[in-house]
């Protein structure tokens, strides 16, 4: 028997398919890690390429070093310090709509 709109429990969302609820509290902080790793590259990656192309351009001398501490890591500590109290926030929400059977 089909649940009826009564019993049935509100979907959580979801990004590209991918639930953003009903994580373990490891999960939890794996997610966040993983977030705030894949940032800290990308950043740093995109920061490279812009600082080789304004080296090479303007014939400057900028330090590629800068890159990691001037723009990977900052953007890594503000999606992590994001995503923890998310991800947080989304396993208390489980644990408080769990359904006691």
């Amino acid at each position: 028997m089909p649940p009826t709109p009564q019993t049935r429990r509100p979907r959580a969302g979801t990004v590209f398919g991918f639930p953003l609820a009903g994580f373990s509290v490891f999960q939890s902080l794996l997610l966040s890690f993983a977030a705030a790793f894949f940032t800290f590259f990308a950043t740093t990656c995109v920061s490279i390429f812009a600082l080789l192309a304004w080296n090479g351009i303007g014939h400057h001398t900028v330090d590629y070093a800068d890159t990691y501490r001037d723009v990977g890591f900052p953007a890594g500590i503000i999606v992590l310090a994001v995503a923890l109290p998310y991800f947080a926030t989304q396993w208390f929400r489980s644990k408080l709509q769990k359904d006691p059977r």
